[in-house]
């Protein structure tokens, strides 16, 4: 397991600040917090840390500038929100970071620009490519333009793919809290912090309360952020953004906060982007053969060994595999569509021919392109 020791070592950092600290509450931007946390991703990067910033409040921000008293429900207001916000988010991170000579560039991503392989590997591009010009990128989710059904929900979750994007080491997720406590703090004075844990540790998961009325996270999609994260070799810090000096703190290894070790070795490229994903778009059913030679070899997955098939989706897309008791294993690209892979299902790689009048892949699903969850 790794230890805060180990922290003092890594050299490749994700920053997430959330909408309750951005904006004190709801009271407007804080521009002396913004300042004080700018400076120590400053010092950070001088200290050779490579840093991307994951940024909420844009619809915090919008709401205060525009005087809305409580977070519009509709899409649509939510959007104008967010559109106006931006404006003065973007500003301010802009300012703060001129101050120190450095630049910052604008990042909006949809889950299409994860979900896409080649937007993906794009968006993998810029942010090397900004890194290596020396440039801090701000990433937001793109709620301007963003639907119910392609939104990631909250910006723990796109943190932790944008974790997984840059290769980061470490996912430092900032929030109005401490961390995870073994209780809610807000009933039981003597509710303890929970220094360190497992990222995959499922008995935390009952830890978790809800979120704030500003933003959409609550610490529950704080630890799903970090077992996300935790798929692509990249540990997790949970830790209050109004302590002083705490990226400083974590980064001496100090104890603070929650640290969720990651006890995954890093994925390829490829494998984290299919580890990330969150709209699968159908399920093969495994049977028990072919369940235990995923989970012990590691292999391709043939179409003989699959017995039944969810969903409508083209070749190419993303699946999930599941067990015959319905667990998912695995998720991967499928070579056939929903149809053809209906029709192939339980026979042998020789008859795909016979069956279909052609034969893509003998595999219904490629190692390669098949990553165990």
């Amino acid at each position: 397991m790794q230890t805060r020791q180990d922290i003092t070592k890594s050299k490749n950092w994700v920053v997430k600040i959330g909408s309750a600290l951005l904006t004190n509450d709801g009271r407007g931007l804080d521009a002396e917090a913004i300042l004080r946390w700018v400076a120590e991703m400053v010092a950070l990067r001088e200290a050779g840390i490579q840093i991307t910033l994951v940024s909420s409040g844009a619809v915090a921000e919008g709401m205060q500038r525009m005087a809305l008293k409580a977070r519009p429900h509709a899409i649509h207001e939510l959007q104008a929100a967010a559109a106006v916000g931006q404006m003065g988010l973007v500003q301010c991170y802009e300012s703060a970071f001129q101050e120190h000579g450095i630049h910052t560039a604008q990042i909006l991503l949809t889950h299409d620009d994860t979900a896409n392989r080649e937007r993906y590997i794009n968006a993998r591009s810029t942010l090397r490519t900004l890194h290596e010009m020396n440039v801090i990128p701000v990433v937001n989710e793109n709620d301007t333009v963003v639907t119910d059904e392609i939104r990631f929900g909250d910006n723990d979750t796109l943190a932790a793919l944008v974790a997984n994007l840059v290769d980061a080491d470490l996912l430092v997720i900032l929030t109005d809290q401490e961390g995870l406590f073994d209780s809610d703090p807000r009933s039981n004075k003597d509710a303890k912090l929970v220094s360190v844990g497992a990222a995959d540790d499922e008995s935390l998961m009952a830890l978790a309360g809800e979120g704030s009325a500003l933003g959409r996270g609550g610490m529950l999609t704080k630890l799903r952020a970090a077992r996300l994260a935790n798929r692509s070799g990249t540990s997790t810090v949970i830790a209050s953004g109004r302590r002083e000096s705490i990226l400083k703190d974590i980064h001496s290894g100090a104890d603070v906060g929650t640290l969720l070790t990651c006890n995954t070795e890093t994925l390829t490229a490829r494998k984290q982007w299919l580890a990330g994903q969150i709209n699968l778009r159908g399920t093969l059913h495994l049977d028990a053969g072919a369940a235990a030679k995923l989970n012990e070899q590691g292999c391709s997955l043939l179409a003989v060994g699959v017995t039944a098939v969810d969903g409508d989706f083209h070749r190419g897309a993303v699946v999930s595999c599941v067990d015959d008791a319905g667990r998912e294993i695995a998720r991967g690209l499928v070579n056939y569509n929903a149809d053809e892979s209906r029709r192939i299902i339980g026979q042998s790689s020789e008859h795909i021919e016979q069956l279909l009048g052609y034969v893509g892949e003998p595999e219904l699903i490629h190692r390669d392109n098949l990553v165990l969850v």
